[in-house]
C-alpha cells in the first residue's frame, strides 16, 4: 500500500512539474501602467507613458504628465518598456510538438490540394512550445498548415488557452498555397547529381494549381446544390474575404505566381519567405503585394548572394515602401521565440528601431487582417502587451516582468523556467 501511496504522489509531483500553466481569468479590475517607455508598434514612442485598460481593452494610451485620473490597480514602469504583444504570423506551432516525433507532428495532411483542411481544429493550445513564447513577449499567432502545392487553411490564435476554442481570434483567414520552384536539389539517392537541377514538372504542376483555380471560381459561380468541400473552401479567396498566402522565393517563381494568381481572380495576396523578393520590388508594389519576409538568422542560399543578404533582406524590403513583416517558417517551431532577435539583427543593419518593432507588431497585423483589435497600443484597442525590463530586440534586455492577452494578466512560468530555477539552484549550491 505505501508502495502505491509513494508512486501517486510521485505521479502527482511530475504532473505538477511538467503541467502548462493555467490560463489567465478574465480581467475584472482596470490596470495601469505608469512611467514606461512605451512602443506603439506604429513607429512612435511615448518616452513617458501612461497606459490604462479595462474588460480587456485600452482606455488611455498617451503621456503620464496628462492630468488624468489613475484607474484601478496601478504598475510602476518607471525605467522599463512596454509593447504590443509580438506576432508569429505562417507558423506550425501547436500542431508539432516535437519534430522527431511523427506521433506529435499534425502539420500535414495527404494529398495536394486541400484547401478545406483546417489548422484551428488540430491545435493543441496546451503545447509546451506555444507556452514558451510567451516570456519573449510573442503573445499571438498564425497556425498555418503545410505540405503540397495548397496545404490549406490557417487561423490566428492567442497564446493563453484552454482549447482551439478559446485561443481562436481569427477563424480560416487565409488559404496556403506552395508555388512550385522552377529549380530543386538533386536526389542522390535517386542517382540524380547535386546541386540545383531543373525542375522538368514545374509547367505541369503550375498548370495543375491553375486549374484547379478556375474549378474552385467555377464552383463557387454554380447554381448546383452539390457539396465539393474543397472548392467551397476557396471562396474566400475570390471574394476577398480570405487572403492567399503564397510560398515563393525566386524572381520567376513570385512573377509567376502573382501574375496567375491574380488573372485567376485571387482579390487579396500575401507573399510568404521572398527571398529574392528584393530584385522585384516596384512589381510587388504596382501589385499591392505584402510580405512575410524569412527570418533574418540564416546564410545566403547562392554563391552570388551577398554574404549578409538574409540579415538586411528585410530592410531592403522596407526601404523600397513594401509593406513588411517577420516570419521563420522553415526553421523549426521552438526558434519562433527568436522573432524579437530577428528584428534586432536588422537595426544592426540600419533599419530604424521602431520601424523593426513595426515588423512584429503593426505590420504584422495589418498583413493577417487583425489590425483592428491587435498590433498597436491604442485607445479601444485589445491590451495584449508587455512591459520588459528593456530593449525587447535585443536578448540582454528582453527580459519580461508582465504580459497580458486581451487584458489577462497571464503566467511567464514554462516548462523551460521551472527547469532553470530548478538547475540554477543546482549550480549556485542551493
Amino acid at each position: 500500500m505505501k508502495k502505491y501511496i509513494t508512486l501517486f504522489i510521485a505521479f502527482g509531483f511530475v504532473m505538477q512539474v511538467i503541467a502548462q500553466q493555467t490560463p489567465a481569468p478574465k480581467q475584472t479590475e482596470a490596470i495601469t501602467i505608469e512611467g514606461a517607455t512605451a512602443h506603439l508598434g506604429n513607429g512612435e514612442v511615448i518616452e513617458s507613458s501612461l497606459i490604462m485598460f479595462e474588460d480587456g481593452k485600452l482606455t488611455f494610451v498617451g503621456d503620464s504628465k496628462m492630468k488624468i485620473a489613475r484607474r484601478g490597480k496601478i504598475i510602476d514602469a518607471t525605467g522599463k518598456h512596454v509593447y504590443p504583444g509580438f506576432i508569429a504570423p505562417a507558423k506550425t506551432l501547436g500542431l508539432v510538438e516535437i519534430d522527431a516525433v511523427r506521433a506529435t507532428n499534425d502539420d500535414d495532411e495527404i494529398g495536394d490540394l486541400i484547401p478545406h483542411v483546417r489548422s484551428l481544429i488540430a491545435y493543441n493550445a496546451e503545447s509546451k512550445v506555444v507556452e514558451s513564447m510567451r516570456p519573449n513577449g510573442v503573445l499571438l499567432g498564425q497556425i498555418a498548415p503545410t505540405g503540397g502545392l495548397i496545404s490549406g487553411t490557417s487561423s490566428i490564435v492567442q497564446f493563453d488557452a484552454w482549447n482551439w476554442e478559446d485561443a481562436a481570434i481569427k477563424v480560416d483567414d487565409g488559404v496556403h498555397l506552395n508555388w512550385p520552384n522552377t529549380f530543386r536539389q538533386g536526389r542522390s539517392w535517386a542517382g540524380e547529381e547535386r546541386g540545383y537541377q531543373p525542375n522538368k514538372e514545374y509547367t505541369k504542376q503550375t498548370q495543375n494549381v491553375i486549374a484547379f483555380l478556375k474549378n474552385a471560381m467555377a464552383y463557387g459561380n454554380a447554381a448546383s446544390k452539390e457539396v465539393n468541400p474543397t472548392f467551397a473552401a476557396m471562396k474566400g479567396i475570390f471574394d476577398g474575404t480570405q487572403k492567399l498566402y503564397v510560398y515563393a522565393d525566386g524572381e520567376k517563381e513570385i512573377i509567376d505566381a502573382i501574375n496567375t494568381l491574380k488573372a485567376n481572380g485571387t482579390k487579396e495576396i500575401v507573399l510568404v519567405g521572398g527571398y529574392h523578393a528584393y530584385k522585384i520590388t516596384e512589381f510587388l508594389k504596382s501589385n499591392n503585394i505584402p510580405v512575410l519576409v524569412q527570418y533574418t538568422h540564416n546564410l545566403p542560399v547562392f554563391d552570388d548572394d551577398d554574404y549578409d543578404l538574409p540579415y538586411k533582406l528585410p530592410k531592403l524590403l522596407v526601404d523600397a515602401g513594401l509593406l513588411v513583416a517577420i516570419q521563420n517558417s522553415d526553421e523549426s517551431n521552438f526558434q519562433t521565440r527568436n522573432l524579437p532577435f530577428y528584428a534586432g539583427q536588422v537595426v544592426q543593419q540600419g533599419l530604424d528601431k521602431e520601424t523593426a518593432v513595426q515588423l512584429l507588431t503593426g505590420n504584422t497585423a495589418k498583413i493577417l487582417g487583425i489590425d483592428d483589435l491587435y498590433g498597436t497600443l491604442e485607445n479601444g484597442k485589445s491590451a495584449t502587451l508587455f512591459i520588459s525590463e528593456g530593449d525587447a530586440l535585443d536578448m540582454a534586455g528582453n527580459q519580461l516582468t508582465r504580459a497580458f492577452i486581451d487584458g489577462r494578466d497571464i503566467s511567464l512560468e514554462t516548462h523551460q523556467t521551472e527547469l532553470w530555477k530548478r538547475y540554477m539552484g543546482k549550480y549556485e549550491g542551493k
